[in-house]
């Protein structure tokens, strides 16, 4: 099967894109003092002169004390930060690519282990509860909210200031907007709170709002979103369709452009009776474009490839025949690779070029090095 779908334009206000290929965010912990580094630069610029469409970045914190919970994530604030970060943008336009930060507040998300935390007594969230039965951190004032809402928003601005495709906000993996979302972690009594997930889904449209109000209408904003949660991988924020077409459709109206749906593996159904998995649930339900992510090019998810250490030749090669269907019948619009382009960053050129022989099988140790 050719793959012509994957390398056909996208357009969506701001972001014009050459392919339907994206970077997908993760974190690397490369840039000491929160500044983003020279290495992490020529790792984006890398990726991008191997023929990604969209290089979104790993998670940025917002301007607040507690947005970050490692000392060498990059920050999205402050002179040094965004001027580093602006180098990072024109190297990767050098190269032809296009460029989106994804913004983040970890909520009270401890960091994994062996990296440079920060005091526990910065974390915040909705009800200072990390995960079921546990408590970490602060409970988020009124005004803790309101000035967190205008962080993402400035940090919005600011990606479009200096030159920016769009702006992706992290609202996923059990992190501070998912927080919000999840029932388990946010159990607010206020109008932040709710017994439905659309209640619960406040915090979310004000910070698009507010974002939407800071950038404009023609800079694209994009929300990533997940089921489930790493304080569970089985959680569900919608049981089902007629409860994700209510959650998506307040984010929709609120100023989300994109839908960013991230799942283990993209080719798993979402719910019974369909084949759509969950980017093409979003984009039926809300008619908005959607991105899909999920061990693509691998035929384990990322636990089992971790466990592995290595996924073979043979899983490299599978599903790629699946990803082409789904998006030639439109189930989505752009697809998120992660660990087959920490592996290689000629990942992409290799598969527009015909040179699936020469994709390599994915070693763990690729996760520690800035290739």
């Amino acid at each position: 099967m050719s793959r012509d779908a994957l390398f056909t334009p996208f357009s969506c206000k701001s972001l014009q894109l050459p392919n339907r290929l994206a970077m997908a965010p993760m974190t690397r912990s490369h840039s000491p003092g929160g500044i983003v580094s020279d290495a992490m630069r020529g790792y984006y610029q890398r990726r991008a002169e191997g023929g990604v469409g969209l290089i979104i970045s790993e998670g940025t914190g917002i301007g607040r004390p507690g947005a970050l919970n490692d000392a060498k994530v990059p920050r999205f604030h402050g002179e040094a930060e965004l001027a580093a970060w602006q180098q990072v943008v024109e190297a990767v336009h050098d190269a032809g690519g296009h460029f989106a930060p994804q913004l983040w507040h970890v909520g009270a998300m401890r960091a994994a282990g062996g990296a440079e935390r920060i005091d526990d007594a910065l974390l915040e969230s909705p009800s200072g509860i990390p995960s079921p039965g546990k408590t970490r951190g602060r409970v988020m004032s009124d005004s803790d909210i309101a000035d967190t809402i205008d962080a993402f928003a400035q940090a919005a601005l600011a990606a479009k200031q200096i030159g920016c495709d769009a702006a992706e906000f992290h609202g996923a993996h059990g992190y501070l907007i998912d927080e919000f979302f999840w029932g388990p972690t946010n159990q607010r009594d206020d109008k932040y709170g709710g017994k439905t997930l659309v209640e619960r889904s406040r915090f979310a449209v004000e910070v698009l709002k507010a974002a939407r109000a800071a950038v404009g209408e023609d800079f694209a904003l994009i929300l990533r979103i997940s089921q489930w949660k790493q304080q569970d991988y089985q959680a569900r924020l919608a049981d089902t369709p007629e409860e994700m077409a209510a959650w998506l459709e307040a984010l929709s109206d609120a100023g989300a452009d994109i839908f960013h749906c991230s799942q283990r593996r993209f080719w798993e159904p979402e719910f019974e009776g369909s084949s759509l998995n969950f980017a093409g649930w979003a984009k039926k339900l809300t008619g908005k474009p959607t991105i899909s992510v999920g061990s693509v090019g691998l035929e384990g998810d990322f636990l089992d490839t971790l466990a592995k250490g290595m996924s073979s030749e043979r899983d490299q090669h599978q599903r790629m025949d699946e990803l082409e269907q789904r998006m030639s019948d439109g189930e989505f619009d752009l697809i998120a690779v992660g660990r087959a382009l920490l592996q290689d960053p000629n990942w992409v050129a290799k598969l527009r070029d015909g040179r699936e022989d020469e994709l390599q099988s994915f070693d763990v140790k690729s996760m520690m090095a800035l290739s």
